[in-house]
């Protein structure tokens, strides 16, 4: 067959089998301007593609000749910078997710409406990257070129580490960052899963747009809504202007979502459609707006877990579970801890104007050893404290904070400011402030725990952050 010449190569091609849906798809494409090939079989499909190369495929995983995911790997192997938006019925996500984490751009689950369908194929068609498909590919140029995309994300998004755990994670980053998968980010407090998600934005085709950060369990759950999607003038009191709202901010870019597990069980529901339909509605407002937004999101508790207490919907889950990335506790990064602390010390100095000549190898060695709960957060926290407060020269443990030695190390909890000890039961707690008798539960909790903060507030149901937040309250009051 005849390759179509530029001007008249479709720039879309659609697989789908059910000859009514695919003459619904082609008229919808066809009406916005979009130059659409058709094809209903996987042969035919890949046939097509050979022949025209289009920019963007929407491919049903469900063919009668060959299953969709193994069309989806021969195109990519064909032509990979070319779009490919997966099609699935709605009792097959689980498909949809499998070929999102194989590699598609984004996914379909019928039955959708028109909005959602041409939304998708405008952001796949905007961050495609036309090449001379004519020219073979050197494997061994693609293998350095994703090296180089690693190793840029390494020195340019803040992460710092060279453990094999972080090595794949700066891999994954290259590979899903061009997407508009969803990712899912998850990680104990203070591991970094911001500056994740920022590294997935900064090396995307969408760095020159927002990043708009919006913590969920830091906003109370009657303003979130607001604060997500925004609010009109006048919609409840209060709101004395119109504000955009997270969402409209971030139009173009990328939204980050964190504590996504705190979010309200409403306010997931109005997210899931914001997802599906690709419009927000502020509050008050009666007609709905577009706008073009990558999601990223995190959690520093088990999200499936949160699923089956029944505090995260389901089919959020699924939906926004797509490309899940785990940043791993400090405690678990070897010499990495070593490179974060130094790079610290560094940096720091130069902005105090000290001059630090390193870390001393007894530092070294009580670095290593400590389970730093509040991870990477904390070992800065440490680092900004010997800079602030000594002249310079070699780090030496003389200088390190209180709580990093080595009899101290044992405990991975801040130090608690304690109450009498006393054995605690429900006829201990009666007649107390409510103030009072949540502080002695958490304590005996966290004594009970050896005074890991993660292992209680799993007990207690709440994010490690509340209870760090309470702690350092008391601490700060008892001062």
């Amino acid at each position: 067959m005849k390759s179509a010449t530029p001007l008249s190569r479709p720039s879309v091609l659609l697989v789908e089998d059910t000859l009514s849906l695919q003459m619904v798809y082609r008229s919808i494409l066809a009406t916005a301007g979009h130059r659409v090939a058709v094809a209903a079989t996987a042969s035919e499909g890949l046939e097509q593609f050979r022949a025209h190369r289009p920019m963007v495929v929407l491919l049903d995983l469900i063919l009668p000749d060959r299953d969709g995911l193994e069309v989806m790997q021969e195109i990519q192997a064909l032509q990979p910078e070319t779009r490919v938006i997966a099609i699935t019925a709605n009792g097959s996500v689980n498909r949809a997710v499998e070929a999102m984490r194989a590699g598609a751009h984004d996914f379909l689950v019928k039955p959708f409406d028109e909005g959602r369908f041409l939304s998708a194929v405008q952001n796949a068609l905007a961050e495609a990257t036309p090449r001379d498909t004519d020219k073979a590919v050197d494997p061994a140029t693609a293998s350095a070129t994703r090296s180089r995309d690693a190793g840029q994300i390494a020195e340019g998004s803040g992460f710092i580490g060279s453990s094999d755990t972080m090595r794949r994670i700066h891999g994954t980053i290259a590979s899903v960052a061009r997407s508009m998968a969803t990712v899912f980010i998850t990680g104990e407090s203070g591991t970094g899963k911001e500056l994740c998600a920022l590294a997935v934005h900064a090396n995307s085709n969408r760095a020159g747009g927002p990043f708009i950060a919006l913590n969920c369990g830091a906003i109370p759950q009657d303003l979130l809504e607001s604060e997500v999607f925004g609010h009109m003038k006048g919609s409840f009191t209060g709101a004395i202007s119109d504000k955009p709202g997270a969402a409209a901010a971030a139009d173009g870019g990328t939204l980050f979502l964190d504590e996504i597990c705190e979010m309200a069980p409403a306010l997931q529901t109005k997210l899931l459609r914001f997802l599906q339909t690709s419009t927000v509605q502020p509050v008050g407002a009666t007609r709905p707006r577009k706008v073009n937004v990558r999601i990223v999101c995190a959690t520093n508790r088990d999200p499936l877990d949160a699923v089956r207490r029944g505090h995260f919907r389901e089919d959020l889950y699924y939906r926004l579970y797509v490309v899940p990335i785990h940043m791993p506790p400090l405690r678990d990064r070897g010499q990495d801890v070593i490179e974060i602390a130094e790079a610290a010390l560094f940096r720091f100095a130069q902005e105090e104007g000290r001059e630090f000549h390193g870390l001393d190898p007894s530092v070294r060695a009580l670095m290593q050893s400590h389970p730093w709960p509040g991870n990477v957060r904390q070992l800065l926290n440490v680092m900004r404290n010997v800079v602030v407060l000594n002249p310079g020269g070699w780090v030496t443990p003389e200088m390190l904070p209180p709580g990093l030695t080595d009899e101290d190390a044992a405990s991975d909890a801040p130090a608690l400011p304690t109450l009498a000890s006393e054995a605690l039961t429900a006829e201990s707690l009666l007649g107390l402030p409510l103030a009072e008798a949540e502080r002695r539960l958490i304590e005996a909790t966290l004594a009970l725990h050896g005074g890991s903060i993660p292992k209680a507030a799993r007990v207690l149901d709440v994010s490690p952050s509340t209870l760090y937040r309470k702690i350092e309250a008391w601490s700060a009051k008892a001062g």
